[in-house]
């Protein structure tokens, strides 16, 4: 029999009732708060993955409606730490990446919010909780949870009216605080998961093919590898430092290239002539591009030549990339002819899901100057934030810039992304104007062209929401004209749909709407005004474009009434499902007046609208990702000069083929693969690894280095998919050429600026390499040629040993300059094992010092492979930074 539990709220209830009528309400709402502040404090939760094989395992995944019938089961234990209580007044808030389908504990049910928010409460069956007891409530989520941080932080509790309160449990940044490991075979997608978990054993292996080179093998290498490099002989010491005699760079430019040697220790009023000159009549045909450069360095002096100011800035950065950051500045005599291999060598930061700081984003663009990128997108707004200041609507960031709890969304969006109910973290957060403008004059330095996305017609909530509350403000004014001229959703538009991230109706900007465009001409404007400010005109402009659909229509689901049903679809009532914009008489009235032939060409639609805005701006470049455009005809069907589109199809989902036939449609295709260049991706298949991993399980810098961007067939000869399985892969459309290679960091799960940079470096600078060089082993693009992994087309001895030498670059020199740059970038988790008695070490990118403990990590020795130790007991392990200061997750054996 349970034991009499007095309820923590009635007790405090009881203590008011003894004070006036008159304060009942202050006291309830007193009593409410106490009973939040005590589960806040008190309450600990735990997630433990019980089987992420569901259908394997029976659980009725099909029958729930996940999605290809893919189902996992989930313990949530939640334990009272504090007194007992009966109440059951009151919610948690909490975070999931995965629609909850069921929960097996009739005390308990999870309503789904909005987005990635639901609430677990108690029912009417709730038995309480004992001081100290902990209960189980077991739930079956949708799909698979491979990698801890799919179980965002930050769960907060409401009692009553209560004001919310941040579980002190889940508080945290370290997912062990609430989560027991992935063990067993749950880090598997399915039982036939052909991956290989990442271990110390593993990783020894992988990395026993690259070792330790001299230093004099590196002397006269630079990153990105140049055309043509050629060693005279001789060398010269920097250690007195350079005295430079500009004459082609503008001062902003050149204060940032003396800003960076700065930073690595070189002295820039010293004596060893460094002259930059411009003489575009020395560049033959195929190096007349902007970026080219020589370089000439010779015992008395070093001359850099650029075809144009851009190729003198590169030159000087790679005199730089030739030198250190000891005392020891000594590099070697050359001559460097070089030219960009794509005009757009970019990165995409997306500040929408979670916001970065200005320092941070001036941190990126230096250390994109440094290896010749050039083109900065910059995400800006999402679902789940608008992070630029817009003169005139306010709203766009004071509403749409802050996430809290505020269930009519007046104040700001409701949490997301383990932000919880405070908008005191990167939750929350923009850019003013000034910060802008900042950032384009940083950018406009170093010769980076700065890209701003606005995401539309879908991911677009932040901004549907905001001009939903300018529109009650305006209107509550009587001034509807004014209202109406911004706002952005069909008010009786009734359609039953759920985007991607899990947000309705509220995730779309109708683009039947006049105010719609209004609200792009505005935003368009402001932005062009401030890049005119900055001296950087807005050159491209991007709509973003992106799943503007409904998944509840898509292949993974099949009619609950159907009567060709399979086991491997989850079963829905399809006719309760619309396609956006189906239920707005707005879209409705478009489509019976023969606008668009039906309701899915809509967002291809409003791109084309929304390049004549761009367009009559004077603006030469339109860019979207590619499937925003799918129903378009063509390149031409648009109205500026250029349309780019960011190519993000899965290689072994087809997309070694499609990439082809979009190029073919006359658009300027950026290679944007997810599987080979998002850097939201993991590094390694470990459940203690960060990232989303839809496109791949692990992408790390060797594997970047790897990618061939012209011949994307290639890739299938030397990677697996996201399940370890080889592919094929061949193209059939003719090339001309791709006009660019981007790398994208998207931010669910990156909360911090530390975890931005821990994603993005040093990975981001193979993606460097691959945007300016085409290697020896890439090999041209044919049509009708299959690659897979069993055909023999690639050199990979030479991809070997170009990688071994990148990765020695990045381990005895490359990353000590991140560190002097403040960046916190990941170190690699070293490779080890036991043998014979004796431990053996080995690191991914060779010259990082390694570690080791006996005594669970109380003491560290310094692992010497000349005189490796003998151990008789387990052994951690991990690796430092260059500069020492920081280290590695730690393994044990």
């Amino acid at each position: 029999m349970r034991t009499f539990k007095l309820s923590l709220l009635a007790s405090v209830v009881a203590l008011a009732a003894t004070g006036c009528a008159s304060d009942s309400s202050r006291s309830n709402a007193q009593a409410d708060q106490r009973l939040a502040d005590v589960l806040a404090a008190n309450l600990g939760v735990n997630y433990q993955v019980v089987t992420n094989h569901g259908a394997n395992e029976g659980l009725k995944c099909r029958e729930l409606a996940a999605e290809w019938a893919s189902c996992d089961l989930i313990n949530l234990t939640l334990t009272n730490n504090g007194p007992a209580l009966t109440d059951t007044d009151w919610k948690i808030y909490f975070h999931s990446i995965r629609m909850i389908l069921d929960v097996q504990n009739e005390q308990f049910k999870v309503t789904h919010v909005t987005g990635d928010l639901h609430t677990l409460e108690p029912t009417d069956k709730f038995q309480g909780f004992d001081a100290g007891e902990s209960v189980v409530i077991p739930y079956i989520g949708e799909y698979w949870t491979l990698f801890e941080n799919d179980y965002m932080p930050r769960a907060y509790v409401v009692a009553g009216d209560s004001e919310p309160k941040t579980l002190v449990s889940m508080d945290s940044e370290d997912p062990s605080a609430y989560l027991s490991a992935i063990d067993g075979e749950n880090w598997k997608r399915t039982p036939s998961d052909n991956n290989t978990l990442a271990t110390a054993q593993s990783r020894f292996e992988k990395n026993s093919d690259v070792d330790l080179l001299a230093k004099e093998e590196l002397a006269g290498t630079i990153i990105p590898t140049p055309m043509e490099t050629h060693l005279t002989g001789s060398s010269v010491s920097l250690s007195e430092g350079i005295s430079i005699d500009n004459q082609a760079l503008t001062t902003p430019m050149l204060k940032a290239a003396t800003e960076r040697m700065a930073t690595l220790g070189v002295n820039t009023q010293g004596q060893y002539p460094v002259k930059l000159e411009l003489d575009p009549q020395r560049f033959d045909k195929a190096h007349k591009v902007s970026g080219a450069y020589k370089l000439e360095i010779n015992k008395g002096k070093a001359t850099i030549t650029g075809y144009d100011s851009q190729g003198a800035f590169y030159g000087l950065q790679s005199l730089m990339s030739l030198m250190g950051t000891g005392t020891d500045q000594t590099i070697p005599t050359l001559t460097v002819n070089d030219a960009p291999r794509f005009d757009y060598r970019g990165v995409m930061v997306d500040v929408g899901r979670n916001f970065h700081s200005k320092e941070a984003i001036l941190r990126t663009l230096d250390q994109m100057a440094a290896y010749k990128m050039n083109k900065f997108h910059f995400h800006l707004t999402d679902d789940e934030g608008w992070r630029i200041e817009i003169p005139g609507l306010p709203e766009l960031t004071e509403i749409g810039g802050q996430r809290c709890h505020d269930l009519s969304e007046t104040t700001c969006l409701l949490p997301q992304l383990g932000s919880g109910p405070d908008n005191n973290n990167f939750g929350s957060g923009f850019y003013s104007k000034q910060d802008y403008l900042d950032i384009l004059t940083y950018a406009k330095a170093r010769g980076i062209e700065v890209i701003p996305e606005i995401d539309m017609p879908a991911h677009s909530r932040a901004a549907v929401v905001a001009m939903e509350a300018r529109y009650r403000r305006l209107a509550a004014e009587g001034n509807l004209a004014a209202a109406s001229q911004y706002r952005l959703m069909d008010p009786q538009d009734t359609s039953n749909v759920t985007t991607v991230q899990f947000y309705d109706k509220r995730s779309f900007i109708n683009p039947c709407m006049d105010s719609s465009l209004n609200f792009v001409d505005k935003v368009i404007s402001e932005m062009a005004a401030m890049h005119k400010q900055a001296g950087m005109p807005l050159n491209t402009w991007h709509f973003g474009g992106d799943e503007a659909k409904n998944i509840k229509l898509g292949a993974g689901f099949q009619d609950v009434n159907a009567t060709d049903q399979v086991e491997w679809k989850g079963d829905l009532d399809l006719s309760q499902q619309d396609k956006p914009f189906a239920k707005s008489p707005m879209c409705q009235q478009a489509i019976a007046d023969g606008v668009v032939s039906d309701f899915a060409h809509l967002p291809s639609y409003f791109a084309e609208k929304v390049s004549k805005v761009v367009a009559d701006k004077g603006i030469a470049n339109f860019q979207a990702w590619q499937d925003g455009l799918k129903y378009s005809e063509g390149a031409d069907a648009f109205a500026t000069d250029n349309v780019r589109v960011n190519f993000w199809d899965v290689l072994y989902w087809g997309g070694g083929a499609s990439a082809y036939d979009w190029a073919a449609k006359g658009y300027d295709l950026i290679l944007s693969n997810p599987d080979y260049v998002y850097m939201d991706m993991p590094y390694e298949v470990d459940p203690q690894e960060r990232g989303y991993y839809w496109a791949t399980r692990a992408t790390d810098t060797r594997k970047m280095f790897g990618f061939a961007p012209e011949n994307l067939p290639q890739n299938a000869e030397t990677s697996v998919d996201r399940d370890g399985n080889g592919f094929s892969s061949k193209g059939t459309a003719q090339f001309d050429g791709f006009h660019g290679l981007s790398a994208q960091l998207w931010s669910e799960t990156v909360r911090t600026d530390e975890q931005y940079e821990y994603m993005v470096f040093p990975r981001v600078l193979a993606a460097a390499e691959r945007a300016w060089h085409q290697a020896s082993w890439e090999r041209d693009y044919q049509p009708g040629v299959e690659y897979s992994q069993s055909t023999q087309y690639v050199d990979k001895v030479a991809l070997h040993s170009d990688w071994s030498q990148f990765a020695n670059l990045l381990g005895q020199r490359e990353l000590a300059k991140l560190d002097v740059a403040g960046i916190q970038y990941r170190v690699p988790v070293p490779g080890a094992k036991v043998e014979g008695g004796v431990l053996h070490m080995n690191i991914s990118m060779p010259g990082l010092a390694l570690q080791y403990s006996t005594d669970a990590g109380a003491t560290w020795q310094t692992y010497d492979a000349k005189r490796k130790p003998a151990i008789t007991g387990d052994v951690e392990v991990r690796a430092m930074s260059a500069d020492r200061q920081r280290f590695s997750r730690s393994v044990t054996l």
